[in-house]
């Protein structure tokens, strides 16, 4: 195949990336046909089961033809964070690149390609009762007081950080109390990057109108396909209205018209509106990026990408 004679981390690492509903999954599919790879889904929402209609999780006939590794590995009220994707993605990696298989990554959560390609800290969890208890303290004495704790606790932080940015204090101390440990020695045992090249392709068009007549059209159809239903049976079978799963976009607009709070055109408007402004903060990171292939326009609207599988072919050929 075209990686013969590479060693396991030479084997460069396919990147689909792109705003929400310009065709990531789909690029993802003509690549499998077209290359010896697998297919890792970067995508927090896929990785919940039973959450499908609200994710734009493919169907089970695509997944059967098309298998995606990370989707439907977690019930509703279970978490995942990004060190878990880190590790599983990892793994993943490495065990499709010593089959001599192309790994191609393909979503839009962003901060776990970052992940992949900055390396993690290992900074322990937010602690929600210990950052009350922080913003408590500062109420009564201000945050000078808790900058003076924080550089009694660690004074390499505090030095670093100004007495008035509140919530760079607040994190930093909610660290130092969290594991005993400083910042610093967090940051020194840093989770390394991905060891494989990265090839990165952002999906995008030149007009934003028409990403945001995508939007709009997608959340209908969604609604069409019955999210209403799907979100009361997670209800019903017991899924927490307060995990973390359903406070994605769609589900928790959803929440708001089950209980009362929004009427059915206000939560579809306020779908579509949380929906763009993902969208935009995807495209923003994303232009932040270097060493980024653009592809613009090109295949999005029919769905033909074989101009973007040939391009990507003749790069990682040997």
């Amino acid at each position: 195949m075209q990686n013969h004679g590479q060693s396991a981390t030479e084997i460069p690492v396919i990147c689909i990336m792109g705003p929400t509903a310009t065709g990531k999954t789909d690029v993802a599919a003509q690549l499998y046909d077209g290359l010896d790879c697998e297919i890792i889904s970067v995508d927090s929402s896929l990785v919940y089961r039973e959450m499908n209609i609200g994710t734009a999780k493919p169907d089970v006939d695509f997944l059967r033809r098309y298998p995606h590794h990370l989707v439907d590995i977690r019930d509703p009220n279970d978490t995942y964070s990004v060190a878990d994707f880190y590790t599983d993605c990892n793994q993943l990696i490495e065990s499709i690149t010593a089959r001599g298989k192309l790994p191609v990554l393909a979503g839009g959560t962003m901060f776990y390609f970052n992940a992949l390609e900055q390396g993690l800290s290992d900074l322990p969890k937010a602690d929600q009762a210990l950052r009350d208890e922080i913003t408590q303290g500062a109420q009564a004495s201000g945050w000078v007081v808790q900058h003076a704790r924080l550089a009694a606790l660690d004074p390499e932080s505090a030095a670093r950080i100004d007495p008035a940015d509140a919530q760079r204090i607040q994190r930093a101390l909610e660290i130092v109390l969290t594991s005993g440990r400083t910042v610093a020695s967090h940051n020194a045992s840093r989770k390394p990057p991905v060891p494989n090249p990265m090839l990165k392709v952002a999906l995008a068009f030149s007009d934003r109108s028409v990403l945001h007549q995508r939007i709009a059209k997608r959340f209908d159809i969604m609604l069409d396909q019955g999210l209403q239903a799907e979100v009361e049976t997670l209800l019903a079978r017991g899924v927490d209205s307060e995990s973390t799963a359903m406070k994605m976009i769609g589900y928790r607009q959803m929440l708001e018209f089950l209980n009362g709070d929004l009427n059915y055109d206000t939560m579809r408007s306020k779908g579509v509106a949380a929906t763009r402004q993902l969208a935009k903060r995807q495209l923003t990171w994303l232009r932040n990026q270097r060493n980024m292939l653009w592809w613009i326009d090109t295949g999005l609207e029919n769905k033909q990408f074989q101009p973007l599988v040939t391009l990507i072919r003749s790069i990682v050929s040997v």
